[in-house]
């Protein structure tokens, strides 16, 4: 299995969480899926999932933008996928890439209700991230080359939350980078548990930006914790003593990883003797207090 199709269960993992949240928030939402040529069947999967909620659209209004420039059968087969849609439900095919995906925006109205835009190749152009931001409440799927992290560009075009992972597959494919960008928990975290549950035979193996060894992880429920575990000590050595809660804080918005992975990684850490606790004993709660052991790390 290549990163497309890695990048098409994440999106229709995701899709189950966002779509029944924001037509229950809203009258209106948009979902947008831009693709710089490659594979654009992500947005045929998405059209599928849309139709599995017929019933919840009912006295709602979905638009469907998919910008592409995917060779000339693209309108048939999204033309098949539209086909078993309900009439709430507004597709349009935009040619060209993600670079026109503003404009698209602004046309089809897309701001001030909820949206989730799904960019595959694009750079983070400025432009581009604004008009991502610009639903209430926002989300972005990032796919890009890696070679640079993406969280200063998201955080500043105005999202809070973001994580991003790289997608490298087995042989001589090309890796990917993924940035997730939200203003909500919820969508974060159904994220991360999307990242971990997909097919783990996959032949695609994340690597976390964040740990400076660059290891590369097996897909699977419960991820091997080490690079987690120099990622939680480099955090103590930087900030000192940190809640469990913050620790777990961290882990979700910081790492690959999600906020289970933390305490598992902690206990871990505990058992080693790289980090202490107070107090000593009891459940490993929120208010637990955990510090660095000095020079632990090197045997982590």
């Amino acid at each position: 299995m290549s990163t497309d199709a890695v990048l098409r269960e994440l999106l229709v993992r995701q899709l189950d969480h966002w779509l029944p949240a924001a037509l229950h928030r809203a009258r209106r939402a948009t979902l947008a899926l831009a693709y710089a040529g490659g594979d654009a069947a992500g947005a045929e999967e998405a059209l599928r999932v849309v139709a599995e909620f017929a019933d919840r659209l009912r006295g709602r209004r979905l638009t469907v933008l998919v910008v592409a420039d995917d060779g000339t059968d693209l309108p048939a087969r999204l033309g098949a996928a539209e086909a078993a849609l309900p009439a709430d439900v507004a597709v349009h095919l935009v040619p060209g890439g993600p670079d026109r995906l503003p404009v698209a925006l602004k046309a089809a109205g897309a701001a001030g209700a909820p949206l989730l835009v799904v960019a595959d190749g694009a750079d983070p152009d400025p432009a581009l991230l604004a008009a991502a931001a610009s639903g209430r409440p926002a989300e972005l799927l990032l796919v890009t080359a890696p070679g640079r992290s993406l969280r200063p560009a998201l955080t500043g075009a105005g999202f809070p939350l973001v994580t991003e992972v790289e997608l490298v597959p087995d042989g001589d494919g090309a890796a990917r980078l993924l940035g997730y960008a939200t203003g909500s928990d919820r969508g974060l975290e159904a994220v991360k548990e999307a990242l971990w549950a997909v097919d783990e035979y996959a032949g695609v193996r994340y690597r976390d930006p964040a740990d400076p060894q660059g290891r590369l992880l097996d897909i699977s429920l419960e991820p091997e914790p080490g690079p987690l575990r120099r990622e939680l000590l480099a955090e103590l050595a930087r900030s000192g003593p940190r809640t469990v809660t913050e620790l777990r804080r961290f882990a979700t918005t910081s790492t690959v990883y999600r906020a289970a992975d933390a305490n598992r990684a902690l206990a871990s850490l505990l058992a080693s003797g790289a980090v202490t606790r107070d107090p000593e004993h009891g459940r490993l709660g929120g208010d637990v207090s955990i510090s660095a052991v000095p020079s632990a790390g090197s045997s982590v």
